[in-house]
């Protein structure tokens, strides 16, 4: 009796281990498994429209269009006639073999992309014959369309996943198409949307003999979101036509609100020319031009000296500490000596020799020697230069210099703002204010992208506050409420100092050196700068070409609009950058300009000349490097 019991008790327990193994592989796995990982299961995917972006006036700027893709699953295909099918499709033969065995080596019995993105009259002449060809079947993509051809930086564009983000993705297959650069990219998630997908089950023959589970898995797909831009897409237009034949770039900003209104890069490119086929030799040419560097965004990425427009900065930093105030004035003798050999001294070029210069016409006529003197006086102020140098620091940074800003954009230069961990590193700990005076009128080791000039500008515009800068202003018709954009960010500045920088601005435009850029009923308040250029070949030091920069806001009483221009070896700030500041300002806010003779001449200004004389100096630099 006590064995039957015995092997009664041992039927039991294994059924029930059974029957447990059962529940847990066709109920608990079952409602948690992913169908596609199964040779049984065919899945077929409904790609979501993308969605659409409009600029702050709801110009269409990027739109869709269809694509079609031939597919193929290796383990369908039956034997065909290779000489039609590649002459349907304009491939070699060659080119079908090695389509097919890289498919073949991926997965024999999962699709895969055997051509991308047919022309829509190949598609309609394809589509009739491809019943004949078994194993092979289109699949409709959604690629963009730019109606508007520019703001290529700022869009960004479209690529295929590649097999390495695939395999780390759960979202992703290789071959589909996800955001690279631009909003593109950081919006990659608000943009693509969710798509659609569609389960059958196959026999053991492939044959596919129903919907999986019926439909249990089924998904239907989900548009993208729409985004309205910051920008003026009239206002980037103009810019961009401004900056042909030139390099540089152009940020414009909205004071009130940290809105990008302009953030143009040159040279540039059509975006339509990565769409598509024609998409992976034209990246080629643009991602891999060392020379013009079409897709550096130089408005973002390119680090440069700000040269005078950071005089403000110095003035500013002066008055907040008390070294100075706008009385104090400084005798010019045509530069600034610092030190008793004969190269220890700064030129000055403000043209005022022997009396006495105070703030507003120092900034006005860029006096070197007052805002070294000021300079100075703040290092030599503190307890030691270490202290004093790392107040210096402290003030400008509170401008956003110096850091990355935190815009939503996914590429960006910190620039950079020395403190004296910087130059106890330089010179181990032997250094003072003389060391570093060329700080105070932005052309030692300080660097600024045009971004961050511009937000500088807004600062001062706003009379000691900015709010960071942003691209993006509606997702789905609704405005984006995000505290890192709304709030308000406060420089060290006290705003009782903002006054005579502006008034001083204001000279710039009426009386100083940007005062040939004037534009009627209108009071822009700016700073030009001409920055010195040099670069190392073979060891020594050699001048290229001065830099022309011009910051800007107006008008003065109400600012709209805030701006950075710089032209690289354009020369005087007066020059170039100035009246095309002054344009881009009566564009937007006039609406149309009346200066028609200097819009002809920046249009018809190009440096193509200066810049090809600079090409054997930049293979040296890149010889060196290696």
């Amino acid at each position: 009796m006590k064995r039957s019991l015995l092997l009664l008790f041992l039927i039991t327990t294994v059924g029930l281990v059974y029957i447990g193994r059962l529940f847990q592989l066709q109920i608990l796995r079952e409602t948690t498994k992913n169908p596609t990982i199964s040779s049984t299961v065919k899945v077929e995917y409904d790609y979501p429209e993308r969605g659409y972006v409009y600029d702050r006036n709801k110009q269409l700027l990027v739109a869709n269009q269809l694509s079609y893709d031939v597919m193929v699953i290796p383990k369908e295909v039956k034997q065909l006639d290779t000489v039609q099918f590649c002459s349907l499709l304009k491939i070699s033969k060659e080119d079908f073999v090695k389509r097919l065995t890289k498919a073949e080596n991926f997965a024999r019995w999962l699709p895969s992309v055997f051509l991308k993105q047919l022309a829509k009259e190949d598609f309609a002449f394809l589509q009739e014959k491809l019943k004949n060809f078994k194993g092979f079947y289109i699949q409709k993509r959604v690629i963009r369309n730019y109606p508007v051809k520019s703001a290529a930086n700022v869009l960004g564009f479209l690529s295929e996943v590649n097999e390495q983000v695939a395999k780390n993705s759960a979202y992703y297959e290789q071959g589909e198409l996800i955001g690279k650069l631009g909003i593109e990219k950081q919006y990659e998630n608000v943009l693509r949307g969710v798509k659609g997908k569609k389960y059958y089950s196959r026999n053991n023959l492939n044959i596919i003999t129903g919907t999986y589970k019926n439909g249990k898995y089924d998904t239907l797909a989900v548009a993208g979101k729409d985004l309205m831009l910051t920008i003026d897409s009239d206002l980037q237009h103009y810019g961009e036509t401004l900056m042909k034949g030139k390099r540089g770039g152009i940020v414009a900003i909205e004071p009130k609100t940290g809105e990008i209104l302009a953030l143009v890069t040159a040279p540039s490119y059509d975006p339509n020319l990565l769409v598509g086929r024609k998409r992976s030799p034209n990246s080629v040419k643009l991602f891999y031009d060392s020379i013009n560097k079409p897709a550096f965004d130089r408005g973002l990425q390119a680090m440069y000296a700000p040269g005078s427009p950071f005089k403000m900065i110095t003035g500013l930093i002066g008055l907040e500490e008390g070294v100075i105030d706008e009385d104090f004035s400084v005798r010019c003798y045509n530069g600034y000596r610092y030190g008793r050999n004969k190269r220890d001294f700064m030129g000055c070029h403000c043209g005022i020799v022997g009396y006495p210069v105070k703030l507003k016409t120092a900034i006005a006529r860029s006096c070197n020697s007052y805002f070294a003197t000021t300079y100075r006086k703040i290092i030599d102020n503190a307890e030691n230069s270490k202290i004093g140098l790392n107040t210096w620091s402290k003030h400008a940074k509170s401008f956003g210099l110096g850091n990355y800003l935190g815009y939503d954009l996914p590429t960006g230069q910190k620039g950079r703002i020395p403190d004296s961990s910087y130059y106890n590193r330089q010179y181990r700990y032997r250094w003072g204010a003389t060391t570093t005076i060329s700080n105070a009128i932005g052309q030692g080791e300080v660097e600024v992208t045009p971004i961050q000039l511009a937000n500088m500008t807004a600062a001062i515009a706003n009379k000691g506050f900015y709010y960071k800068p942003h691209i993006v202003k509606q997702i789905d018709n609704k405005a984006i409420v995000n505290p890192v954009y709304t709030k308000k960010r406060n420089t060290t500045v006290s705003p009782k100092h903002f006054p005579v920088i502006i008034d001083a601005m204001y000279d710039v435009f009426t009386k100083g050196t940007a005062r040939a850029s004037q534009v009627k009923d209108l009071k822009i308040c700016g700073k030009t700068g001409t920055v010195e250029n040099f670069i190392r070949v073979d060891g020594k030091k050699v001048k290229l070409p001065d830099h022309s920069i011009l910051v800007a806001f107006a008008p003065k009483e109400d600012p709209k609009i805030a701006m950075a221009v710089y032209i690289e070896n354009g020369g005087y700030g007066s020059a170039i950058a100035a009246p095309i500041t002054s344009l881009m300002i009566e564009k937007y806010l006039k609406g149309t300009v009346e200066r028609i003779n200097i819009e002809k001449r920046m249009l018809d200004l190009s440096l193509e000349d200066v810049y090809a004389k600079l090409i054997p100096k930049q293979d040296s630099i890149a010889q060196n490097k290696k």
